[in-house]
């Protein structure tokens, strides 16, 4: 047989180096069948040369290129979504050549014998021939049918997985990336359905630290996709590669499973009560899976990717797809030398727990604790230890830039230290006061010890087990950024940051620019001193130049990506801490609730210093000329007030128009109640989620005792959210987020798209993975609309 001409090939005849027959997808799941012990649902694939010759034979190929005549912009949505919609119906509507239909017909038939069902059912997935390639990868953006029974049925389904070659993401994707749509082949993978009673994903390496010590398992109850997709927090589970001792479990409550029913479709339904808390796979079903994931990632001879699932009639495991793991394996591997201290300090392999707390960053690092109580004693903190204090506010991130970890005795999940421990990617351990001791009485200064962020633990020592002594730590923001591909999504994802400094290593990750950039930390790193107290000794220039220096990084690394600034948002106690605040800061007992933001700008008492930042601003826009630069304005309580500071800006020469635009940091209840109002003052709301859900629900976030009533996925929370995108968009607003919800809550992430807001701006860490669930819930709201199942709300989100 000449496999290059084959309509079809069954797995067991496919190796991993036939992406250009197969592509990535049937290819990986051949090399597994065919090289390996693991076990791999059978099934055969349609080849390149099938796709092909069924495009040839049909004429498609002249149609298709016509058809495609008319998109002139691909950035034109309704232009995208009609030529796409016509190329998929002519593909559907053609009939499918007789010898490439009778070869897929032999195969399903040949199928049912070999696992002994005459009529079986089947997954139909597609492969792209250019899946997996570098810098081109166009995985998930094709499409995957699943409960497929009958020839005639599996014949049609490999016509829409033909067809989706030209959903309107993968074919804008392709005019970005410079690819001839009609050179990319597309191949059907036709597989034996397993009806999982539980499934999941599993990787060889931790996808937050990079340790390759040992392997990552979650799942969930029902069909994987729910796994896949974020809609339900899976159990997980950490597991040592050289002796598969289970370092870590956590059972997570899953209320929602998708299964399928005897006809072959998929439905939601609730898990019962008895197993929603249950773990939902046994420690030996845990290590066997460990021993497969071994054995893919020996075969391979790198990080994998896998998913799998438990077949609910046999209880058998299958590992239904594998692929290299496509971020950590591209990262420079090379360690840094063992610092002399480190050498020279024994490693231990007991764990002493010192203290606990609640996982903000994670990470595991080991190093020499530095307590300090007092912000006066930052100065003495040196490069690579790991800090230890009570709380962090705006002036600890000069300390916080040269900490390879911290650990608080406060704090929640949105605390300053947790905020921004995750923007400079060390670990952090937040909290530990209201869980079990408090870290800087029970960790002495110069104390010698292991932070486990991923687990919220502190270890007395340096323990073998958790850091190896070779793989000293990079300074907090030094090491590289492993870029992955990202789909493209209709709702941009923008990124979050602070620190100038750190603009170019975070600006090649796939964002559509920084939704929110933090004006304090310029201000504590670089500045340092009170802007009132500048103009006093007449140096009112420091202000403007380092100020407009700061944005200008971030403005450059980004372009011509938009870039907001969000204006000073210090609270009084903050500004005190500067030089020469003590004379201008008011002493305020809920500084938090106080004289900052927006009331802050058009006060006497400040005017002249927010005009400062004002120039700064036009500096970057027009001496620079990065006139990506937008604005936004936070904490404002009043309509009143946000019309005076639009006056101002435009006074000052900043005004409104086409390339400049101002949005409202939308934190406070009035700005959702009195959202028609706004609107004529600014061009688009950023959700403060943390300030909002404090606001909302009355809880300081910054309040431990309380901290388990602040949840931004509250009814409460997202009744304001929905009602602000929907007078929004009346009058042409847009509505971005930029609180820490999205980068924590998969399920909150999807509500916010599904409500239809324009923009999410997560944590650097967070982008493409928020890339692949919003493009996910965008496919499934797209196909739910396409095949009228749009699923309703389970909640009442109106007032």
């Amino acid at each position: 047989m000449d496999r290059e001409k084959a309509f079809v090939l069954w797995f067991d005849e496919l190796r991993r180096k036939d992406v250009d027959l197969v592509g990535g997808k049937s290819s990986s799941l051949g090399e597994l069948t065919s090289s390996t012990d693991v076990p791999v649902p059978y099934g055969f694939a349609t080849t390149a040369a099938g796709y092909r010759y069924f495009m040839k034979e049909t004429g498609l190929d002249h149609t298709i290129k016509e058809l495609l005549t008319g998109l002139t912009d691909v950035e034109d949505p309704v232009q995208l979504r009609n030529v796409t919609a016509a190329v998929r119906k002519a593909i559907c509507d053609v009939e499918m050549p007789v010898s490439l239909a009778e070869d897929i017909r032999r195969g399903y038939i040949e199928l049912g014998e070999k696992v002994g069902e005459s009529d079986p059912f089947v997954a139909v997935r597609s492969s792209a021939t250019a899946e997996d390639l570098p810098d081109a990868s166009f995985a998930g953006q094709q499409d995957t049918y699943l409960n497929v029974k009958g020839a005639d049925m599996v014949i049609q389904k490999v016509k829409e997985c033909y067809a989706s070659t030209f959903t309107d993401r993968a074919t804008y994707y392709r005019t970005k990336k410079g690819f001839d749509h009609l050179q990319v082949a597309l191949s059907a993978a036709v597989q034996m359905m397993v009806f999982s009673k539980a499934a999941g994903v599993m990787f060889t390496v931790d996808l937050v630290t990079g340790d390759d010590s040992s392997i990552t398992i979650e799942g969930a109850w029902g069909l994987g996709e729910y796994v896949v997709q974020g809609t339900v927090t899976p159990d997980n589970f950490k597991i040592r590669k050289s002796d598969l001792n289970i370092l870590s479990k956590m059972i997570n409550t899953k209320p929602v499973m998708l299964v399928r029913k005897p006809d072959g479709d998929c439905e939601e339904q609730k898990v019962p009560e008895n197993k929603m808390k249950a773990q939902v796979i046994s420690d030996e079903q845990v290590k066997e899976l460990a021993k497969y994931a071994i054995a893919i990632e020996k075969h391979y001879g790198c990080y994998m990717d896998m998913e799998w699932g438990i077949d609910e009639r046999t209880d058998k495991i299958w590992l239904l797809q594998a692929r290299p793991e496509t971020v950590w394996s591209k990262r420079n591997k090379e360690k840094k030398v063992q610092t002399e201290s480190e050498a020279s300090t024994p490693m231990t392999t007991d764990r002493v727990v010192v203290v606990k707390g609640l996982p903000a960053s994670p990470g595991r690092i080991a190093g020499k604790a530095h307590v300090i109580l007092d912000p006066a004693q930052i100065e003495e903190f040196k490069d690579g230890e790991i800090l230890v204090t009570t709380m962090t506010a705006p002036d600890w991130v000069p300390a916080m830039k040269k900490a390879k970890a911290i650990v608080t005795d406060a704090g929640g999940m949105t605390c300053h230290a947790s905020i921004v421990s995750r923007e400079l990617g060390i670990p952090c351990i937040v909290g530990t006061k209201s869980r079990s001791q408090e870290a800087t009485t029970t960790i002495t200064n110069g104390m010698e010890i292991t932070v486990d962020a991923t687990n919220g633990i502190v270890y007395e020592g340096l323990v073998a087990d958790i850091v190896k002594p070779a793989e000293a730590p990079q300074a907090a923001g030094s090491a590289a950024v492993a870029v992955e591909s990202a789909p493209i999504t209709g709702t941009k994802i923008y990124m979050n940051l602070g620190n100038p400094d750190l603009a170019e290593k975070y600006g090649v990750l796939p964002c559509d620019g920084i939704g929110l950039m933090r004006e304090e930390f310029i201000w504590t790193t670089f500045i340092h001193e009170h802007p009132l107290y500048l103009i006093e000794i007449g140096h009112p220039e420091r202000v403007v130049d380092q100020l407009a220096d700061g944005i200008r990084k971030v403005c450059q690394a980004l372009s011509p990506r938009p870039v907001t600034l969000r204006f000073s948002d210090f609270k009084s106690s903050e500004y005190r801490n500067l030089k020469g605040g003590d004379k201008y800061e008011p002493e305020e007992s809920s500084a938090l609730l106080g004289w900052r933001g927006a009331s802050r700008y058009y006060d006497p008492k400040y005017i002249e210093a927010f005009k400062l930042e004002i120039k700064a601003v036009q500096k970057v826009r027009e001496e620079y000329g990065y006139k990506n630069l937008h604005v936004m304005i936070p904490f404002c309580r009043r309509v009143d007030e946000m019309a005076q500071i639009v006056a101002l800006m435009a006074q000052e020469g900043l005004r409104r128009g086409p390339d400049f635009k101002v949005w409202l940091m939308a934190e406070i209840p009035s700005n959702i109640i009195l959202a028609d109002q706004f609107n004529e003052f600014v061009d688009g709301y950023s959700i403060g989620s943390n300030d909002l859900t404090m606001l909302i629900m009355g809880c300081d976030r910054d309040n431990d005792t309380v901290a388990p009533l602040f949840d931004e996925r509250n009814l409460a929370v997202k009744r304001a959210i929905r009602h602000l995108i929907a007078v929004a968009h009346k009058d042409g607003r847009t509505v971005s987020i930029c609180g820490q919800a999205p980068s924590v809550y998969p399920d909150f992430t999807e509500f916010l798209v599904k409500s239809g807001i324009d923009s999410i701006s997560v944590n650097p860490d967070a982008v493409a993975a928020t890339k692949k669930l919003v493009a996910h819930v965008e496919q499934r709201i797209m196909m739910d609309a396409l095949t009228g199942k749009g699923r309703a709300d389970t909640e009442d989100y109106t007032w």
